[in-house]
């Protein structure tokens, strides 16, 4: 349970980037430590819950880990909207999806939340040096010009991937007011040392054709007064 004193937050997390990123073997590594060689595309969005406890703070971490095939980004929105952190993924033996990447960071900047913790993360880091597309130091850089959290990880080997989720964890915290409390296991940040898993749940949303057609309709009418900016955002992304 948390301590006296410990505040609790309930937080919505959405992990972005392009398909083949990592994002699914990331969230998978940090709320059941598992890890897949061949991981499925995700389709749709999946959903999964995961608790941390910190020493100044409790946070439930609501994730929403969605896809990144390019016929799913009119539906994006509907993910990142009420949102307190998000984790925008490129994979570090790509350029294209660092530049997509950035495109995000962009998108969310205009319509997310003006109070957003964003991360910004560099996966695959296990990768050998030749494959490297893009150095550490460009990722800093962009991250340092939009006051974003910036990490290089590996859901493979879980380099990096529970310091990622505490580091976002320490900084809704500073910024997020507390809900009631809940109950809680603690997960300690020692990235080398087999971590005692705590209470998740995973729901995979795979969308009929049925469904993606509603959900596009839906996003329509969430949309509908903000033409200007949809302009926009088409623009940015051609």
């Amino acid at each position: 349970m948390a301590s006296n004193g410990n505040r609790i937050i309930q937080s919505k997390l959405v992990l972005l980037g392009d398909m083949g990123t990592g994002k699914t073997s990331m969230v998978l590594r940090f709320v059941k430590g598992q890890f897949f060689d061949h991981q499925e595309p995700t389709i749709g969005a999946a959903f999964f819950t995961q608790i941390l406890s910190l020493p100044e703070v409790t946070v439930k971490f609501d994730i929403w880990d969605t896809a990144g095939q390019e016929r799913y980004h009119s539906l994006v929105p509907m993910y990142y909207r009420g949102a307190s952190a998000a984790v925008v993924v490129y994979d570090i033996s790509s350029a294209d999806t660092f530049e997509r990447a950035k495109k995000w960071v962009q998108e969310l900047k205009r319509q997310g939340n003006t109070n957003l913790v964003m991360a910004l993360v560099g996966n695959k880091s296990d990768l050998e040096p030749h494959r490297r597309e893009v150095e550490f130091e460009e990722g800093d850089e962009f991250s340092q010009e939009n006051e974003m959290l910036f990490i290089e990880t590996s859901a493979r080997t879980s380099l990096n991937i529970n310091e990622l989720f505490y580091e976002v964890a320490k900084r809704l915290g500073k910024t997020t007011a507390s809900p009631e409390p809940i109950g809680l296991m603690k997960l300690h940040k020692e990235p080398q040392k087999k971590t005692t898993l705590f209470c998740c749940s995973v729901v995979l949303l795979p969308l009929c054709k049925g469904q993606k057609a509603y959900l596009a309709y839906l996003s329509l009418l969430q949309d509908e007064d903000d033409d200007d900016d949809d302009d926009e955002e088409e623009r940015i992304w051609q």
